[in-house]
């Protein structure tokens, strides 16, 4: 699984200020949404500056001593591919100077009928300098706000041909404009710090610089940020259904953050709550999957009363597991970032708890290397239900035929994996836990319904999504 991506907004009342560095640590905060590339756009009050590269924020921006980007007004973005291979034509802000100024923009989400798009506007003259769905977006904004020269209507006719996840972040000459679709799939909060307006993926962002979080944006959302802040809805939206994405709250959030006014913290302790009342186990101690795991064990552990313990020590200097680009990587990097602690394993019988399981290699391998160490019993519990069906909203998780549940039966991954016993969280265990309402939920990936309907090529655009570099 791999999300695409993380993007930071900023606007400063005060025009002398420069705005880039509490873009850079509102990167920095949301690096787990994306290590492949970071970017930053600032406008200066005469044009936009940009700089990008490949690699980590700090590496980017060489630890924050940005140079060159100066203003009040700038957007950010750290990518993860989904749609459009690891390279630096893919990276973000895409920028571009017209007739009517100048314009950058940054997409968190995924465009299912991003191919017919593209083709269209290639027929009709457009040329594209990367293969990502985000530029897309890009220069269909372009194209109708040629037109009249109105961004609001330009957004408006633009989300009308979008089908999928986005959250966007433009920056039009000296105006900041902020856009989440009208089904809400990908987070998007707004945030202050003393006279700088923030927007963010997560609201850790704001944390990173002091500042206080706001609200979330609301999906279907417009809004204008300049001397004022202007907020529209998107035209005939009103009454589209909410699609909140589940696997959000689970597994990619920070836990520090608060997505549409949920605490993800508190999310996932309820998620370890509830496993224990479906799965309860006959063990000695309970010991998470590092680090996304974590809360939920402490939640199981503190319902249950059983002993919380560390039996993997992650190497935090390797990245997430699930976002190396091949599948031999993701196995090899297991040794690499989980370690055993022998004196915590050996001879016990454990409850280890982990966020999800997907192709089912990570999983394991973690097993292996715990039985290595001399665990006795494993009873693995599973913060989400069972993944039969792929994401098309931005988490790239994987093919169906990769999806180790969309073909074997629960007892049959147990033996696959090799532990004692296997729980995964009931899907209305779930929604109780995240608080918001089923039919207000993505659960794509759990129950094969989608929230927005599906192009005909389906197949076509899942087998052209990026799975590697």
């Amino acid at each position: 699984m791999r999300d695409k991506c993380g993007i930071v907004g900023a606007y400063s009342h005060n025009k002398s200020k420069n705005v880039s560095r509490s873009i850079y640590y509102g990167l920095y905060a949301l690096q787990h949404r994306g290590q492949e590339s970071a970017g930053i756009s600032v406008h200066d009050g005469n044009e936009i500056g940009t700089s990008k590269g490949m690699g980590l924020v700090c590496d980017v921006f060489n630890n924050g001593n940005i140079e060159g980007l100066e203003g009040p007004v700038g957007i950010g973005h750290v990518r993860y591919s989904t749609t459009g291979k690891s390279k630096i034509e893919n990276s973000q802000p895409f920028c571009s100077e017209f007739d009517f100024g100048n314009i950058a923009i940054a997409h968190n989400g995924d465009i299912i009928n991003s191919m017919e798009l593209r083709h269209e506007l290639e027929l009709s003259g457009h040329k594209f300098k990367s293969d990502t769905d985000s530029e897309v977006i890009f220069h269909l904004l372009s194209v109708e706000y040629s037109k009249t020269e109105d961004i609001l209507s330009a957004i408006q006719e633009t989300s009308k041909k979008l089908i999928g996840s986005y959250s966007l972040v433009i920056l039009l000459n000296n105006d900041l404009i902020v856009v989440r679709d009208p089904v809400g799939i990908k987070p998007l909060s707004i945030g202050k710090k003393d006279d700088i307006i923030l927007v963010a993926s997560e609201t850790v962002a704001f944390d990173a610089i002091g500042g206080e979080y706001i609200r979330a944006i609301k999906p279907g959302e417009i809004m204008i940020i300049n001397d004022e802040i202007k907020s529209f809805q998107m035209e005939n939206k009103k009454s589209v259904k909410r699609a909140h994405c589940m696997f959000e709250y689970v597994y990619f959030a920070r836990p520090d953050s608060i997505l549409d006014d949920r605490n993800v913290y508190d999310v996932r302790l309820k998620i370890g709550k509830s496993l224990l009342k479906e799965y309860p186990a006959d063990v000695e101690v309970v010991m998470p999957v590092p680090d996304s795991a974590i809360t939920a064990a402490i939640g199981y552990s503190r319902e249950s009363g059983l002993p919380y313990g560390e039996g993997l020590i992650k190497n935090r200097y390797v990245g997430r597991t699930f976002i190396m680009p091949t599948q031999t990587e993701r196995e090899n990097s297991v040794r690499l970032k989980m370690n055993p602690v022998k004196s915590e394993l050996e001879g016990k019988k454990i409850v280890l708890i982990d966020d999800s399981i997907v192709r089912g290699t990570t999983s394991k391998a973690t097993v292996n290397v715990l039985k290595e160490a001399g665990v006795k019993e494993i009873h693995l519990r599973i913060g989400c239900p069972p993944i039969i069906s792929p994401c098309y909203y931005g988490i790239a998780m994987a093919t169906k035929r990769e999806l180790i549940a969309s073909s074997k039966e629960i007892e049959d991954i147990r033996k696959y994996l090799g532990v004692d016993s296997l729980g995964y969280l009931s899907v209305d265990a779930l929604v109780e836990c995240i608080g918001i309402k089923r039919d207000e939920l993505c659960l794509g990936c759990l129950t094969g319904e989608y929230p927005t309907s599906l192009p005909e090529n389906i197949e076509e655009y899942e087998a052209k999504r990026c799975t590697c570099p």
